[in-house]
C-alpha cells in the first residue's frame, strides 16, 4: 500500500482516516483486529508514536477497542459512528463551502442539482 501524507492535516489524523476508510469498505470489520502499531508504521514508514495518536482517536470515538494484549478490534457500531461523523463533516463543511461558492458564481439550486446529477452520470 502506497499512501502520500498531505500538508492539510495532521498525519495521527490521516492515519485514523485511513483505518475508517478501511471499515467503511469492510476491509476491517465488526470484531476484526485492525494491523498492529508496529504494521501500521513500518507499512507508511512513520513514527509509531503518531500511529498510536491515530488509534487513540479512534478508541476515544468509540470505533476501536483495545483487547489486553492482543491488539485493536473494530467496535460493532464503528461503520454506524463514523459514517454519522462523516455526514455530519460533509453538511457542515463541504456543502456549506458549495453553496457559498455557488451563491458567488450565481448558482441556481436547479444548476447545482445538474452538475451533481451530471457528475453522477460520469
Amino acid at each position: 500500500m502506497n499512501i502520500t501524507f498531505d500538508d492539510k492535516q495532521p498525519i495521527f489524523q490521516q492515519v485514523a482516516n485511513i483505518i475508517e476508510d478501511d471499515i467503511l469498505n469492510g476491509t476491517f470489520r465488526v470484531d476484526e483486529q485492525i494491523l498492529s502499531v508496529a504494521q501500521f508504521s513500518q507499512l507508511f514508514q512513520i513514527n509509531p508514536a503518531t500511529v498510536v495518536k491515530g488509534i487513540g482517536l479512534l478508541v476515544n470515538e468509540g470505533i476501536l477497542y483495545k483487547k489486553r494484549g492482543l491488539g485493536m478490534y473494530v467496535t460493532t457500531d464503528a461503520k454506524q459512528k463514523i459514517q454519522m461523523k462523516r455526514r455530519d463533516r460533509f453538511y457542515k463543511e463541504l456543502l456549506s463551502n458549495l453553496l457559498n461558492e455557488a451563491d458567488k458564481l450565481g448558482l441556481t439550486t436547479e444548476e447545482i442539482m445538474d452538475m451533481i446529477k451530471q457528475l453522477r452520470k460520469e
